[in-house]
């Protein structure tokens, strides 16, 4: 028989998951309003990162990894980068059919756009926020995603 009570600190957790999944949902919201008129969406903003944070370009199932999504998803998104002209293919000398994903001209100026008005947004945001507080919460989240990734999740 097991066990069905949660800890003190597994409640709080789980308090904390679901506020986690509510406060995505309106990180998503909110990207999506502050880039739209950039062309861009949350999905197709953060692959763009993904891509211009990677020191070199990188395959998408890299990209899939690093940000914790599916090959699937991401190749779906930078299909619809391509055909934008934000993002182009091209060869990689260690995998004949793995591609690498690089940014265009274009998808440089994109991101840059919206990394603007990511900033501003930001800043507002924080304002009233104590600096130290953010960083713990930062750290706590870093800790809870190394277990995970360490769990294989």
């Amino acid at each position: 028989m097991t066990d069905d009570k949660h800890s003190a600190e597994g409640a709080v957790l789980t308090d904390l998951v679901l506020e986690i999944f509510r406060l995505n949902g309106r990180l998503l919201a909110a990207g999506d309003r502050l880039v739209a008129d950039v062309g861009l969406t949350s999905a197709r903003w953060q692959v763009l990162g993904a891509i211009h944070y990677g020191e070199d370009p990188q395959t998408v199932s890299w990209l899939a990894r690093s940000m914790g999504l599916t090959r699937q998803a991401v190749q779906r998104v930078v299909n619809e980068l391509e055909a934008d002209g934000l993002v182009a293919f091209k060869a990689n000398p260690a995998h004949r059919r793995a591609q690498l994903v690089t940014l265009t001209r274009e998808g440089r100026a994109a991101y840059a756009a919206a990394d603007r008005r990511q900033t501003s947004w930001a800043n507002a945001l924080a304002a009233g926020f104590d600096r130290a507080e953010l960083a713990a919460a930062l750290d706590l989240l870093s800790a809870i995603r190394g277990r995970l990734e360490a769990d294989g999740g």
